[in-house]
C-alpha cells in the first residue's frame, strides 16, 4: 500500500513540476501534494470555479506531458512502424503495442524515477525539504535524461525562436525550450530506426512482386504472398529480441 501511494505521489509531483515549468505559474504546484483552491478575495482574482476548471484542465494534460518527456515516444513510434512494415496493420493489436511501449518505458526510466524518489519525493514526505526544493530536485534527473537525448542543434532552434541568447550552462536553458527540442529529436531517431526496419521487408515485397510479375500472376496481390515470408524472416532472426535490444541500447 505504501509503495502504491509513493508511486502516485511521484507521478503527481513530476506532473505538477512539468506543468508549472511550462506555464510559469506557482499556483500549478498544488498537485504535488494537495488539490485545493482558495476563493478570490478581491475582484482582480480569478473566481473559485474558474480556478478549479483550469486546475482540472491542467491535470488532464499532465499524463500527456509526462509521456512526452520519457522514452515512450520513440518506442511506440518504432513499434508502430514495425507493425506497418510487416504488413499486418491489426497484428499485434494497438493495445499490445502501447502496453509493450509502456513496459519498456518503465524499464528504461526506472533509474531516473528512482533518483526522483530518493532525492525529492521521500525527503519531501519526511518533511526534510519544502515543496519548492522538492520540485527542483525532482526535475534535475529528468532534465539530465532529456539533455542526453537532445541535439544542440534542436535546442539552438527553440532558443532562436524564443529570442533567447546563447546560454552559458545547461541550467540556463529553460524546460520550455528543452521539451520541444527533446520531442523532435525523439521523432527523428524513431524515423531513422523505422527506416532501417523497413528495408528488409521492402526487399521481400520487391522480390515477391517481381516473381509474380514474371509468372504472369498480376492479379494476385503481392502482400498475400509476402506476408508469410516476412513473418518467417522476423521469427528466424528473433526480431522482438533485436528490436527491444536496439530500443533499450539507444537510450544508453
Amino acid at each position: 500500500m505504501r509503495s502504491k501511494r509513493s508511486m502516485i505521489l511521484l507521478i503527481l509531483l513530476m506532473s505538477g513540476l512539468l506543468l508549472s515549468s511550462c506555464a510559469g505559474s506557482n499556483q500549478l504546484e498544488a498537485p504535488g501534494v494537495t488539490l485545493s483552491v482558495d476563493s478570490g478575495g478581491t475582484p482582480k482574482q480569478v473566481s473559485t470555479g474558474v480556478q478549479l476548471l483550469v486546475l482540472l484542465t491542467v491535470l488532464s494534460l499532465a499524463p500527456t506531458i509526462l509521456v512526452m518527456t520519457t522514452s515512450f515516444t520513440r518506442i511506440v513510434i518504432v513499434l508502430s512502424l514495425l507493425k506497418n512494415a510487416i504488413g499486418a496493420p491489426t497484428i499485434p493489436p494497438a493495445q499490445v503495442i502501447t502496453g509493450l511501449a509502456l513496459l519498456l518505458t518503465f524499464f528504461i526510466m526506472a533509474p531516473i524515477y528512482g533518483k526522483i524518489n530518493d532525492q525529492a519525493l521521500q525527503p519531501y514526505l519526511n518533511g526534510e525539504i519544502d515543496q519548492e526544493i522538492a520540485f527542483k530536485k525532482a526535475v534535475d534527473p529528468l532534465r539530465t535524461f532529456m539533455f542526453s537525448q537532445t541535439r544542440e542543434k534542436d535546442i539552438a532552434l527553440f532558443l532562436e525562436l524564443n529570442h533567447q541568447e546563447r546560454p552559458q550552462t545547461l541550467d540556463d536553458i529553460s524546460t520550455v525550450v528543452l521539451l520541444p527540442a527533446f520531442v523532435i529529436n525523439e521523432l527523428r531517431i524513431a524515423f531513422i530506426m523505422g527506416f532501417v526496419i523497413y528495408v528488409p521487408f521492402l526487399v521481400i515485397d520487391v522480390v515477391i512482386s517481381s516473381i509474380l510479375l514474371a509468372m504472369g500472376m498480376m492479379m494476385l496481390p503481392p502482400t498475400v504472398i509476402s506476408l508469410p515470408f516476412k513473418l518467417l524472416l522476423f521469427v528466424m532472426v528473433d526480431g522482438w529480441y533485436l528490436i527491444t535490444r536496439s530500443l533499450a541500447l539507444s537510450f544508453f
